[in-house]
């Protein structure tokens, strides 16, 4: 993988995981949380995005050519 793509993931997923945490900390979320015990969808699916996508690219940058 190439460590451009790679350092691009990993901005990416930082930036995911910004909103992601933004999302969980929202008035709806914690209204979702209080009401069902679960955060908003959105809020999840942002932290598990920024998750992969700093995973895949740190693995990107650490090995990349």
């Amino acid at each position: 993988m190439n460590k451009v793509i790679g350092i691009i993931l990993l901005v990416v997923g930082i930036i995911l995981l910004y909103f992601g945490y933004e999302a969980y900390n929202s008035p709806a979320s914690e209204l979702s949380n209080a009401v069902t015990g679960e955060p908003t969808d959105n809020a999840m699916w942002y932290l598990i995005g920024g998750a992969i996508a700093v995973i895949v690219g740190l693995y990107g940058v650490i090995r990349g050519k």
